[in-house]
């Protein structure tokens, strides 16, 4: 028997930003499709135009571009089963809605939303648990199932506002094999009659979502946890359409918590902590506020694909750094957490900061020189060259090496105090001298390791332990007691600038101490 090739679909709202539990959820959508040779589709799922906001789909288009994450078919790729966008798709779903009318699973309901809001009052007032329009409530509401047959026509006719409901049977029991939570039961008793087809002929998420997967053929649905309880009503229509036997797998991903773990994570958790939620900034079109964006925070786009990736998921092992290959090659879906993720930013600042470690020089070079042309500071690939040398395994992201190298380019003014305090002492003001006194006679190359040599001769000939008075050394060019490389700072530096900062040192750190 030939086995149905997988294909999988991300279907986002244009409603704003993609959050990163939607990158994750497209993620792993890409995940597996590419894992068992399968395609991946984008669909835009714009059926609610209320909520629709200009530029959110090309934001979305460009998010996953950006991540890696290739699709096959969609707006902006096409395909056979075009148009992708459901608002293009509005007609073919009537016919559907017609259908279930037709064979008594779907009804007119013609209720005003004063009505709906006095069925609800008279069922909290009676104290009902949930407020639902089911199979005892419709009874008691204007429909096709109260009224006559003579009657609903002519309301149709007249042009009364209606919407269509599908009609959920009493007494059953719906199942499913959910690939991450296993079997799920839910009694129909639970699930209300949903709307179907809304009032302005627009179809709701389910009935197009349903309709949409079968047509293209999609072989599995993930998604967010927060969709499981939809799950079973999904279900009913594939039944009720007579799709049951293809209907497409489900799985359901965990959600993604807020740091310490207490709730979904939102964007008002990422405004308090400062940190980023979405793949891209986003400016709202209406209010002007801009929410931070993993890629103009200065995120590599596979740090932020692997990072992702293991909020939910594990290879079971105790690596950590996957390439996008090597995730398409162990991604499993008995390995997907069905308790939510915490959204740890230190861990995604250390996926960062080891994907730069990884990174050619070369390419961070030309990343920084805007960076540097920014502060109206221009520098020679040579003199970028010994920068990222010296800070890139020091940083978490490529522009933190602009902010942790400024000092090279500004002789310090000012001088850790308890450094100061501790190191800044008689030896060190002899050391400091004579490696002055030193280095204005020296001929040679100003290499680090010539400038090691040099200051090692020096304290041997004043009988002054190298370690004894590195950190005051450090401290009188820097103005700090840590740092990277030394040498390789004094190098960059060159001779005259080190001379410089050296006397500098000895005339202020001296007042500053007996100042304190």
């Amino acid at each position: 028997m030939t086995k149905t090739p997988v294909r999988v679909r991300f279907a986002p709202s244009p409603t704003g930003p993609l959050h990163a539990g939607g990158v994750r959820t497209a993620l792993y959508n890409y995940l597996f499709a590419r894992q068992q040779g399968g395609q991946m589709l984008l669909r835009i799922e714009d059926t609610d135009q209320n909520r629709f906001v200009p530029g959110a789909e090309a934001y979305i288009l460009e998010a996953l571009e950006w991540l890696g994450i290739e699709i096959d078919e969609g707006p902006k790729q096409g395909g056979p089963h075009a148009p992708y966008r459901q608002s293009e798709r509005k007609e073919m779903y009537r016919e559907y809605a017609d259908r279930l009318i037709t064979e008594g699973k779907a009804y007119y309901a013609f209720d005003t939303p004063e009505q709906l809001d006095d069925m609800r009052k008279r069922l909290e007032a009676a104290k009902v648990a949930a407020a639902q329009y089911n199979a005892i409530t419709r009874m008691e509401m204007t429909n096709s199932l109260t009224l006559s047959q003579e009657e609903t026509a002519a309301r149709l006719e007249s042009g009364d506002a209606y919407v269509i409901r599908m009609k959920i049977m009493p007494k059953e029991d719906i199942r499913f094999n959910d690939l991450i939570r296993g079997w799920v039961v839910v009694h129909s008793s639970q699930i209300d009659d949903k709307v179907l087809l809304k009032s302005d002929g627009m179809p709701t998420y389910h009935l197009a979502n349903i309709v949409d997967d079968h047509l293209m053929g999609i072989t599995h649905v993930i998604r967010g946890e927060e969709w499981l309880p939809s799950a079973p009503l999904h279900v009913l229509l594939y039944r009720y359409l007579g799709w049951e036997s293809t209907m497409p797998q489900f799985a359901h991903l965990p959600l993604l918590l807020k740091p310490d773990g207490n709730g979904k994570l939102s964007k008002r958790d990422a405004d308090l902590g400062g940190f980023p939620i979405f793949p891209l900034e986003w400016t709202d079109p209406v209010s002007g506020e801009k929410a931070k964006g993993f890629r103009e925070e200065g995120y590599l786009p596979d740090a932020t694909a692997n990072f992702l990736a293991l909020l939910g998921w594990n290879a079971g092992t105790e690596q950590e750094i996957f390439s996008m290959e090597q995730l398409i090659s162990l991604f499993s879906f008995d390995r997907v957490h069905k308790a939510g993720a915490r959204f740890d930013i230190q861990k995604g600042n250390w996926f960062n900061q080891q994907y730069l470690k990884m990174l050619d020089d070369a390419e961070v070079i030309q990343t920084l020189k805007p960076l540097y042309l920014a502060k109206e500071i221009v520098l020679s690939d040579e003199q970028l060259a010994q920068i990222v040398h010296l800070l890139k395994d020091r940083v978490h992201f490529v522009k933190e090496i602009v902010t942790e190298s400024l000092f090279l380019f500004d002789a310090p003014d000012t001088y850790d105090p308890d450094v100061a305090l501790k190191k800044w002492n008689e030896e060190a003001i002899n050391a400091i001298s004579g490696l002055k006194d030193a280095l204005n006679g020296f001929s040679g190359d100003f290499m680090a390791h010539d400038i090691k040599e040099l200051i090692f001769a020096t304290m041997e000939s004043l009988g002054i332990k190298m370690g004894k008075i590195m950190q005051a050394l450090r401290l009188a060019l820097t103005g700090a007691g840590v740092g990277p490389d030394l040498m390789i700072i004094m190098e960059i530096l060159g001779k005259k600038e080190v001379i410089m900062r050296l006397e500098n040192a000895l005339n202020r750190l001296s007042a500053q101490i007996r100042l304190a």
